[in-house]
């Protein structure tokens, strides 16, 4: 025994519950107990066995007091059905016998009278038949796809996976869906409707759609379409085994149903005789399957408080004929929809809709077309036959030995003749050939009821080979308007039959396919059906091949008149794939199926003449300039320009190119400019992708600010490489050498002129002082002799005039020499002015002529490799 756990408790786990109350369970008994604790109160018990799911048998649930009430009054409201249509199911029944599918023996007028029946119906419905079925399943299937919503990639290759995976289970899993399909167009044309079931079979664990007669749904007359119909009512047939196989399973009650009536109704037993069958007996049990809405004890509808609100929900009520006991009940919506809006099971096909709820059929339209038309086929059978082998009498002494077998060609027979001769014994009856009048009308009766039935061949003489493309449309449309509408139905009642067909394999497939799909991810099955809706191949627009071969030549003879306008790849593949020629898609390739591309293998397919298309995130400037040199180079336009058309044509196509990518890169710059990302651009633009009138707005005001400062910065960088360009010019580079000549001309001028008016400057300055030092000389003559004047005056005084004279003569003596200094050295300054200005002169002279001498020299040199470049060229 171990008395130590092999781990210790976590770190707290003793004081986790420290200062808390502590729970108290109550054990009322094994299977139930109560638990309180601070703030709640929990009660557990063992759940009940009998509480019903939401897929569960229902009946199973109520008492059979209950059940055999619902039971009464749903067969009473079936028979009440059953009545509502009886003239409907009468025509039709009584109109089975025109097909001619059982051999009449008749007696009347006489044993072997003629028995055939015109096989105008037959020929309406086999025709009808055949031209629908090729065009609703055509051998790559009968299902297409269209993209819910914005088409992006993504959803484009969903659709086709989709697509690939609808037409795999229809034509390869559910094998009963093409023979079931033809056995519905062929009720559908005879009686006016016919049913496809859509379920989920779970012996076969997948969807089926199996045909269904309209003699075995009996709706109410009065209703107007299947899903505003109050009930329901698919008679259906089970034998012994599959109900016990259906009881074991447990989707039918456990209840003791007896043996099968072994009984057939009345329109049941009609129909088999009309058709050529034996049917007396049906040793199968015959069950009703009604869809009702009803307020079923105990399971009502309650409202939020709890309360029954009286409210029919939709149910499947299925209830044995024989017995009246209810089989099953089963909810009849999907499981958390609030709405209980109930869950659609039937397709209903009509061929002519009348006034109620049941279509009329070609037995309808056309029944008595048929039967006038036998009756007079036999009266002109028999008229020749009487003709031919005529009656009459004899007298009775008239005798043929041997036996009263017709008489054979060539053969000779003996006879007595009791009195006269043979003629005088034997008086035919006058019968006549068949009437020319009665043939005619015969053959009136039976044209009209192929116009009307849309069964007559059309006219080859009513149309001209040079008969324009709308004539012969207008002529197709007026003979097949009627047969076109009833496409159209058909095609509306398929797309509704797909619908739920999708709705099961969404609800119940896996995350993956069975097989590989050519695109996309394999895990992406059950998101793809989310994506799109399914939708027949047939075009409600055309009944027939020829109709859409007519009408495609009609739009691509307008495409001529105006090519510029149409997209002609796809209307050339649109046209191939109405006339059924496979894989349409490689031999008329568009733009949605070109792949990115390096620009080396652009220029390879544009060489091939093959479509190449630019992408929003491909380097725009590289492939520019790889287009570019290809277009430019001598090579290729030597080998191209052998041939001038297709020249013209590849240069047209590549100079398209290479303008998409320039307008891609446009864009890119614009939005760098802009500083943010623009709209998704689509060359294909939906009405769901409109832009609204405030965001046109705001992005066309930025657009323009940006595209404002992009030209400024393209006429920048333009101006530039222009600069450059002529930079780089032998001749312009001349020119500038010339233009250099003549500055460095004008600055000599210039400082040439600037010296000379420096020199006159300081000549002006000399003369100046020069004059300064003649006033300063007649100053001093002037005061010499107002010394001398004064001295005379003052020769009293002759000390103090003495020494008065003496000092004035020595300052005169020192002005003048001061003069003379002045004046010396100003002459000095003017010549060495004079000097450095011929300095300058002369270095400005040596200046020019060296450079012109060096620009006389790589003139010469331009020259020689001007003449050089002529010579390789030549």
């Amino acid at each position: 025994m171990l008395d130590k756990a092999l781990y210790q408790n976590p770190q707290g786990l003793d004081q986790l519950g420290e200062g808390e109350e502590p729970l108290e369970i109550h054990i009322v008994d094994p299977e139930e107990l109560d638990i309180e604790g601070p703030g709640f109160a929990m009660h557990m018990e063992k759940a009940d066995q009998n509480e019903e799911g939401f897929d569960d048998n229902l009946a199973e649930y109520m008492n059979e007091g209950e059940l055999l009430k619902i039971a009464s009054e749903l067969i009473s409201d079936y028979e009440a059905d059953l009545g509502s249509r009886k003239e409907w199911i009468q025509t039709y029944t009584d109109g089975l016998e025109l097909l001619g599918l059982k051999i009449e023996e008749r007696i009347e007028p006489w044993p072997g009278a003629c028995g055939v029946f015109h096989p105008l119906l037959a020929e309406a419905l086999v025709k009808f038949q055949a031209e629908t079925m090729m065009e609703t399943f055509p051998a790559a299937g009968p299902v297409k796809t269209a993209i819910i919503g914005k088409e992006t990639p993504d959803k484009k290759e969903a659709a086709e996976r989709v697509h690939d995976d609808m037409n795999y289970e229809i034509t390869e899993v559910m094998k009963e869906y093409r023979p079931e399909h033809e056995r519905m167009l062929w009720g559908l044309g005879l009686s006016g409707n016919a049913f496809k079931k859509v379920y989920e079979d779970p012996d076969l664990d997948r969807q089926t759609s199996v045909y269904v007669p309209a003699e075995d749904v009996v709706v109410p007359y009065g209703a107007s379409d299947l899903e505003s119909a109050e009930r329901i009512t698919h008679v259906m047939r089970k034998t012994e085994n599959e109900m016990k196989r259906l009881i074991h399973s447990g989707f039918y009650r456990d209840i003791d149903l007896g043996e099968p009536s072994n009984v057939l109704d009345e329109v049941e037993k009609k129909i088999a005789e009309k058709l050529g069958f034996r049917a007396e007996t049906d040793n199968r049990y015959k069950l009703l399957e009604m869809q009702v809405e009803w307020d079923l004890p105990g399971f009502e509808h309650v409202d939020d408080e709890g309360e029954p609100t009286g409210l029919a929900l939709p149910y499947i009520i299925t209830i044995d004929k024989g017995t009246a006991n209810v089989l099953g009940i089963r909810r009849n919506w999907k499981k958390g929809n609030k709405l209980y809006k109930k869950r659609k099971h039937f397709v209903h096909y009509p061929y002519i809709p009348g006034f109620g709820f049941y279509a009329f059929g070609l037995i309808h339209l056309i029944g008595a077309f048929a039967k006038s038309g036998t009756s007079i086929l036999r009266q002109l059978v028999d008229a020749g036959t009487l003709s031919n082998l005529p009656g009459g009498f004899k007298t009775r002494g008239l005798r043929t030995k041997g036996d009263d077998t017709p008489i054979a060609p060539g053969e000779f027979r003996d006879v007595d003749v009791p009195s006269g001769s043979m003629r005088d014994n034997i008086m035919p009856l006058p019968y006549k050939e068949p009437s020319q009048v009665l043939f005619t009308l015969f053959n009136s009766i039976i044209e009209e009821g192929r116009k009307f039935a849309g069964a007559a061949d059309l006219q080859v003489s009513d149309m001209s080979a040079a008969s324009p493309v709308g004539t012969t449309l207008a002529i197709l449309e007026r003979t097949l308007k009627a047969m076109s509408a009833v496409q159209a139905r058909i095609h509306y009642a398929m797309r509704q039959e797909f619908e739920l067909l999708k709705e099961i394999i969404a609800e119940n497939c896996t995350d993956e396919y069975d097989y590989d799909p050519d695109s996309g991810n394999r895990r992406a099955k059950r998101q793809d059906y989310e994506m799109v809706n399914i939708i027949p191949v047939s075009d409600p627009n055309a009944a027939t091949m020829a109709q859409k071969v007519v009408q495609y030549q009609a739009a691509l003879q307008l495409a001529q008149t105006a090519p510029q306008i149409y997209d002609l790849p796809l209307l050339h593949r649109q046209m191939l794939e109405v006339i059924g020629i496979k894989n349409y898609q490689k031999l008329v390739p568009i733009e949605d199926d070109i792949k990115p591309r390096d620009p080396v293998s652009e220029n390879q397919d544009i060489l091939r003449n093959k479509p190449v298309k630019a992408f929003q995130y491909q380097d725009h400037k590289a492939h520019i300039a790889v287009h570019m040199s290809a277009m430019q180079d001598p090579h290729i336009q030597q080998i191209i320009g052998m041939n001038p058309q297709l020249a013209q044509q590849l240069m047209a196509t590549m100079s398209a190119h290479i303008t998409e990518h320039l307008g891609m890169e446009y864009r890119k710059e614009l939005e760098q400019t802009m500083g943010t990302t623009l709209p998704a651009y689509n060359e294909k633009p939906d009405e769901d992708e409109n832009m609204s009138p405030e965001m046109e707005v705001k992005v066309s005001q930025m657009a323009a600010q940006a595209a404002q400062k992009l030209l400024q910065q393209h006429q920048q960088q333009a101006q530039q490489q222009q600069n450059q360009q002529q930079a780089q010019d032998p001749l312009i580079q001349l020119q500038q050498q010339e233009l250099q000549i003549k500055q460095q001309d004008l600055q000599r001028k210039a400082q040439k002129d600037q010296s000379d008016a420096q020199l006159k400057a300081q000549q002006l300055q000399i003369e100046a002082a020069r004059v300064q030092s003649n006033e300063k000389t007649e100053g001093a003559k002037l005061a010499i002799q107002a010394a001398t004047v004064h001295q005379q005056a003052q020769h009293q005084k002759e000390v103090e005039g003495f020494k008065a004279s003496v000092d004035i003569q020595k300052h005169m003596t020192m002005l003048q020499n001061q003069a003379e200094m002045s004046r010396n050295q100003t002459h000095a300054q003017m010549m060495n002015a004079q000097i450095q200005a011929e300095t300058g002169r002369l270095q400005a002279e040596k200046q020019a002529e060296t450079a012109r001498m060096q620009a006389e020299k790589q003139s010469q040199i331009a020259q020689k490799q001007q003449n050089n470049a002529k010579k390789g060229n030549k």
